[in-house]
């Protein structure tokens, strides 16, 4: 496919399996990871606020450059799996489990105008991606099979100083997303495409100690161009909606030595009602999710100049609603992490990150009908747990 080494990287940022509800990633810096990502609309502590909240860059007083990876053990347990074929008897299935692993490399770069109060930023990351793929025995088919959808986003931003307290932002993103999906003699998807989107954020300082944050980012629809049919018939294009996402954080300087922070994130995920084309008349995949999000807490300790803990706990809503699928088993996710960060110079650092991700279980229930007056169903328990190991190195310039 002609975008297929678009800026040498695409592939290396599409994570094996989702680390977070629906097919977001969180895994833009190991500094957020470490506090389970509380704080990010407000904290300034490396260059990876360009990629959350473009208004706290203002707080960054020097140029900053920070590049990392997050690495990502993930799986997904289906067990207690009935299906109904659309022909013959209920059977049951042997249990699958979908583990994989990968690195998701990000980069990131704040740089102050001298002697203005203009802060600009650029940023590359990945904020979506999944991929699920079955065992080719597995006998339903039209259910598992597999699934991949991935984005790379180059990120732009501005910061505003518009008074002591008062920091306003903006950003412009260029979204590479890709989607593959394969469904055994009913649906085969590969295509991929751009799309614009963008970010406004502010902050707000109530005094040195305490600052609030909130931004809001719109991610478009992207019209994926590619090789697509389904049920034998062809088509050029398919559309791939993105959530947009509002999320508010808070810090706050309790002594020298902790801070304490946390955020809340809301996801627009009933915008991933289905993927679409105009070549057909009904869709290609229902999904019909609902709108969720996160709530996380964190906290900072210094312990010296040199070394800086931190630490934090994310309740990971699942946008599922009274549709489940199969093809993106999702589920409610507890983060527990910890990480640290190590200055061995005035201006170079190297920050670590590790995140425990436990899954609820949740039940799938999904039924296809391809003959009319014909179907077939499938019902299984689904989990999910993740590790995530995360690195980056900052310099201050």
């Amino acid at each position: 496919m002609k975008n297929k080494l678009l800026l040498g990287t695409a592939a290396a940022l599409v994570p094996c399996l989702t680390n977070a509800a629906g097919f977001q990633l969180n895994a833009q810096s190991a500094t957020g990871l470490g506090r389970a990502f509380a704080g990010d609309a407000v904290m300034a502590d490396s260059a990876a606020v360009v990629a959350k909240n473009s208004a706290a860059m203002a707080y960054i007083d020097q140029p900053m450059l920070s590049v990392g990876a997050v690495y990502i053990d993930s799986g997904i347990d289906v067990s207690n799996v009935s299906y109904t074929p659309m022909r013959g008897d209920t059977e049951t299935l042997d249990e699958q489990s979908l583990d994989a692993g990968t690195l998701v490399p990000n980069l990131h770069y704040v740089h102050p105008i001298q002697g203005s109060k203009f802060t600009l930023g650029a940023t590359v990351h990945s904020n979506f991606g999944t991929d699920v793929e079955f065992d080719e025995s597995f006998a339903a088919d039209e259910f598992g099979g597999k699934t991949a959808l991935s984005s790379i986003n180059v990120g732009f931003a501005v910061a505003y100083e518009l008074s002591e307290k008062i920091n306003l932002g903006a950003g412009l993103d260029v979204i590479y997303g890709e989607g593959e999906i394969h469904r055994k003699n009913l649906l085969d998807v590969d295509a991929d495409g751009f799309g614009l989107g963008a970010n406004v954020g502010a902050t707000y300082q109530v005094n040195e100690n305490n600052r609030f944050g909130i931004t809001y980012r719109y991610s478009p629809d992207i019209e994926v161009e590619g090789d697509i049919t389904k049920g034998g018939v062809p088509a050029d294009k398919m559309n791939v909606p993105l959530p947009d996402t509002l999320e508010f954080s808070g810090w706050h300087q309790l002594n020298e030595q902790w801070a304490f922070h946390y955020s809340l994130q809301w996801v627009n995920w009933s915008e991933f009602d289905s993927l679409t084309s105009d070549s057909y008349d009904d869709s290609i995949k229902e999904y019909q999710w609902k709108d969720a999000g996160h709530v996380s807490v964190g906290g900072t300790y210094t312990m010296s100049k040199d070394v800086v803990l931190r630490a934090g706990y994310m309740y990971d809503i699942s946008p599922t609603d009274e549709l489940t699928s199969l093809s993106i088993p999702d589920v409610n996710r507890h983060w527990v992490t910890l990480g640290g960060t190590y200055h061995f110079t005035e201006d170079n650092s190297v920050d670590v990150g590790i995140g425990f991700i436990i899954g609820e279980s949740q039940n799938i229930d999904e039924s296809l009908t391809t003959i009319p007056g014909t179907s077939s169903n499938i019902t299984a328990d689904v989990s999910a747990d993740a590790v995530l190991l995360g690195v980056q190195y900052q310099h201050r310039f």
